[in-house]
């Protein structure tokens, strides 16, 4: 167990040292873009710049609740503060989506009005970004394939960091054709982008924090395959949810064959665990063991 939790400690640590990394880096870039885009004229640049500085806001909300989520459960706080990550990435879900709704009103004005703009600087300061939030991808990669709160980081500084590219694209168009309208358009597509991720993000988030059924659990076939188990009348009156990325809960009504000793039922409670574990990846399980109780079995879900 000792190794397990140091393993654990490391693993945070890194986490954490990386996410600092990225915000360091991702506060440079907003400051130097936000200098070059008045400079050069660029909405582009500044819209790049604008999300810099949500994902500086982002990585510094991740960072925050990467902390909470490892302070320890207390009679106030039953569950500690393992959902900070969740309600995390809901707020950097939520971000995404308003920078790119600003970001299509902002690229429509300027489509309409398109300003002559000093390719130059944006050239080199996006090549600057790329590499900057490349980086910071690498980084968090790993990750995000498990962790929510890391996803919604991560995805900030993907988003930018295409983001970046495509400013580069436009700041070659107009460097060599003089095509000042691509600016806008490329903002434009951008923001769609970021709906496009955020939507999806928040959608996630959303449903964790809301504690519906994860997508890949079919209550009804949890159910039928308690229900095949010795001295298993009838599981009903079920409750499945994720507290974060790494807890999956189920509570339920067990109704008993008989009327067994609370050795026995430990014992099927045993199976039980051990079943929905290894069938679903349930890994917190509470049953209310019932036996002749007065109600009706028959119902699977209940408020």
């Amino acid at each position: 167990m000792g190794h397990s939790h140091s393993h654990k400690h490391s693993h945070s640590q890194v986490k954490d040292r990386n996410l600092v990394i990225s915000i360091l880096l991702n506060i440079l870039i907003t400051v130097a873009q936000v200098i070059g885009g008045i400079v050069s004229g660029s909405l582009a640049l500044l819209s790049d710049a604008l999300h810099n500085f949500s994902d500086v806001i982002s990585l510094v909300v991740s960072y925050i609740a990467s902390k909470l989520s490892r302070q320890k459960a207390s009679i106030h706080r039953t569950f500690g503060y393992k959902r900070a990550e969740i309600l995390a990435a809901f707020i950097n879900a939520s971000t995404l989506v308003i920078v790119a709704v600003l970001l299509i009103i902002e690229a429509i004005k300027r489509f309409k009005t398109p300003e002559t703009i000093e390719s130059n600087l944006v050239i080199w300061l996006s090549l600057i970004a790329i590499l900057g939030n490349g980086l910071s991808v690498l980084l968090l990669k790993k990750e995000a394939e498990s962790n929510l709160n890391m996803r919604s980081a991560y995805l900030h500084l993907l988003t930018d960091m295409m983001a970046s590219v495509a400013v580069l694209i436009g700041g070659l168009l107009m460097k060599y054709y003089q095509l000042f309208w691509v600016d806008s358009v490329l903002t434009f597509l951008i923001a769609l982008y970021l709906i496009w991720v955020g939507y999806d993000l928040l959608k996630k988030s959303t449903k964790i924090l809301m504690l519906f059924t994860p997508e890949q659990i079919n209550i009804k076939e949890v159910v039928r395959v308690v229900n095949k188990l010795p001295r298993v009348n009838k599981l009903h009156h079920v409750h499945v949810w994720c507290l974060n990325d790494d807890e999956l809960h189920l509570e339920a009504h067990l109704d008993l064959k008989e009327n067994i000793s609370i050795n026995e039922f430990d014992n099927v409670l045993r199976d039980i665990e051990t079943l929905l574990h290894d069938m679903f990846d349930i890994n917190h399980v509470t049953i209310q063991p019932e036996f002749n109780k007065t109600d009706s079995k028959d119902v699977i879900v209940q408020d």
